[in-house]
């Protein structure tokens, strides 16, 4: 029986299939950026119009995650400050402000990222030692739309999206043991 777990235990030691893994996903049409930038190339101001926009599956209304901008979300969006000249700001944005409360905007913010832990089991589950690679992408656009025609659109965002987080802890599983304490007594 002995033996038997001595194996058992010895097996896990470079298990990474016990290592946990994560995901988050905003939930909306596209699977990658690429695909997100190919609709938003589809988009020309002053030409594509909201029924356009449907079949390209960014409306509101049907599809998760697009955020409706109104008047002050765009003002707050394009004019943070008193001091920006109107003359500056893109000829569609100039438009949508000045129309006012007829001016709307759809923001996107899709993204989807991957969590997974590397390394070995037993010096991540004491808490010795933890590497997480991060993967994923990261897609912004934001559109204005003024009679029912886009006047302006912005993309941005991350198209590759890869981070490695290691964390060392040499007193393992005591690390923070000192300043839990601490904070409780005061």
């Amino acid at each position: 029986m002995e033996r038997l777990l001595l194996v058992f235990f010895l097996g896990l030691a470079g298990c990474g299939a016990l290592l946990p893994r994560g995901q988050s996903v905003v939930e909306g049409p596209w699977e990658s950026f690429a695909e997100a930038q190919r609709v938003f190339d589809q988009i020309t101001p002053h030409r594509t119009t909201v029924a356009d926009l449907k079949a390209l599956k960014l409306d509101p209304h049907s599809y998760p995650n697009i955020a409706l901008l109104n008047y002050s979300d765009v003002l707050r969006r394009f004019v943070p400050s008193p001091s920006i000249n109107a003359e500056e700001l893109d000829a569609g944005v100039r438009e949508c402000i000045t129309a006012k409360t007829v001016c709307r905007g759809l923001e996107i913010d899709q993204r989807s990222i991957k969590r997974q832990r590397l390394g070995n089991f037993w010096a991540d589950f004491l808490n010795f030692k933890r590497h997480t690679d991060v993967t994923g992408w990261r897609f912004n656009g934001v559109l204005l739309i003024l009679d029912d025609v886009v006047v302006y659109k912005l993309v941005g965002g991350q198209p590759i999206i890869h981070e490695l987080e290691e964390n060392r802890n040499p007193l393992g599983p005591f690390q923070g043991v000192g300043e839990s304490e601490l904070r409780r007594r005061f």
